[in-house]
């Protein structure tokens, strides 16, 4: 085999840089690693199209309840509309009838225990709705509900006179109660027109039983 000539190397050049052989191929570079996606961020960004091409948006799960409340939206409960009530999951028809027939009737709701209680929901559905909700009162707040619940459509006259009501007041309760069974509070407030916060310390503290109601009997004194 030929001895190689000391030369070569600058042989190999000289014909590189004359363009008669091809130049030696560059160096490998390592390839960079791809950057790292985070699957919530891009969901959130999603949302954030979706509300902003769309503001009553219906959100679906408690996921998009959080994301939604991390992107700046809130629920103001005592001055929500009936559009905002349908935008959270879980939540009914009847349900925001119900809240928009309270709040019209000046009945204002101080938490969650009073919002899981009117509605009567599971106390995680309204827990999935927390990081939307505003409860900003807008006077004096109501009087803490106790237990137990009482039957307003079946209550004697006794027990709604312990709820706060005067003898003319429970007398009128009687009378409309005879004429039709209450089906809720609002439904309540609507026919009788009491003082907002007299209602709104029932809140908690009351039930609606169905079946019909008998005649209003004469009862003992004090009933």
């Amino acid at each position: 085999m030929a001895q190689q000539h000391w030369l070569d190397p600058l042989a190999r050049l000289v014909l590189q840089a004359t363009g008669q052989i091809a130049p030696p191929p560059p160096p490998s570079t390592p390839s960079l690693p791809e950057p790292l996606v985070d699957p919530e961020a891009v969901e959130m960004e999603l949302l954030a199209l979706k509300l902003r091409q769309n503001p009553g948006l219906k959100l679906r799960t408690a996921t998009e309840v959080r994301q939604a409340a991390a992107l700046g939206w809130r629920l103001d409960v005592n001055r929500a509309t009936q559009a905002d009530w349908q935008r959270l999951p879980g939540l009914l028809p009847h349900h925001a009838d119900l809240l928009l027939r309270l709040q019209a009737g000046g009945i204002q709701l101080s938490g969650a225990d009073d919002l899981q209680r009117l509605l009567e929901l599971p106390a995680e559905v309204v827990a999935d709705w927390l990081p939307l909700l505003e409860f900003r009162w807008y006077g004096e707040p109501p009087a803490a509900p106790a237990q137990p619940r009482l039957d307003l459509n079946r209550a004697r006259a006794s027990d709604l006179q312990a709820l706060g009501l005067s003898p003319d007041r429970c007398q009128r309760l009687l009378r409309e109660r005879a004429r039709a069974p209450f089906r809720d509070l609002a439904d309540l407030q609507e026919r009788l027109q009491f003082p907002p916060e007299l209602v709104e310390a029932w809140i908690g503290k009351v039930r609606f039983g169905s079946g019909p109601i008998g005649p209003v009997l004469p009862g003992r004194s004090g009933d």
